[in-house]
């Protein structure tokens, strides 16, 4: 009788210990969520120099550029061209844009490259540029995209239209190469190969380099 009853107290202490030892083994062994780290902190001039820009004639929004890879932020550069100042080179391959500057120095873009920006190479020169220009799809495009037909002979200035705020017409010459810089403010397409278009740049960069260049400035297109 005694011995029974110490057999059951032990029978109860051990299936408490079990309990108690099984239950603590679920804590230890409970998955843990992965904590995602906070994105770095964008730095207050960069979110200054991609401010929104309300007294355009069409508000500018703010850039999303922490949907950027930060390389593609515009920044003051070694001049790595082999240019004079004063010169437009694009590097197609690296997705870059150079402004030449003097004493060794370049502004440097991010920016997106098109089908039609692979289209043309060389030597040219900006003819003349445009704010919210109006847009007018060549005929082979139209063909490619019956869409837009309505705007065979021209779409509107304005946020949506293709070329944004700004663009900047490129010859050779007297003939026009279609190859233009203009603006863009879809973060996805800085720093890619994109479906249409030749050289995008965010709105704010393109109006940055709007304001810097000459018309009759040279341009150098590297593919």
């Amino acid at each position: 009788m005694h011995m029974t009853m110490i057999s059951r107290r032990h029978m109860m202490l051990g299936a408490t210990s079990l309990a108690a030892f099984a239950l603590a083994g679920c804590t230890t062994t409970k998955p843990t969520v992965p904590v995602t780290p906070p994105a770095p902190a964008i730095p207050p001039e960069y979110l200054a120099m991609y401010a929104a820009i309300p007294d355009e004639r069409f508000p500018v929004p703010a850039a999303r550029i922490d949907l950027i890879d930060p390389i593609y932020w515009r920044q003051e550069v070694a001049n790595i061209t082999g240019e004079k100042p004063g010169v437009v080179v694009v590097d197609t391959p690296n997705r870059f844009l150079y402004w030449t500057m003097e004493n060794g120095r370049a502004m440097r873009y991010g920016v997106g490259i098109g089908r039609e920006g692979f289209a043309w190479e060389g030597r040219g020169h900006i003819a003349y540029g445009r704010e919210w220009p109006t847009w007018t799809p060549p005929s082979d495009m139209i063909k490619r995209q019956p869409e837009l037909e309505p705007y065979r002979n021209g779409m509107e200035p304005g946020p949506e239209n293709p070329l944004g705020a700004r663009a900047l017409y490129i010859h050779q010459g007297n003939r026009d190469t279609l190859y233009r810089l203009h603006g863009n403010m879809d973060p996805g397409s800085i720093g890619k190969a994109v479906s249409s278009g030749c050289v995008r740049l965010l709105f704010q960069d393109v109006i940055d380099l709007y304001d810097r260049v000459r018309w009759g400035a040279p341009i150098v297109v590297v593919q």
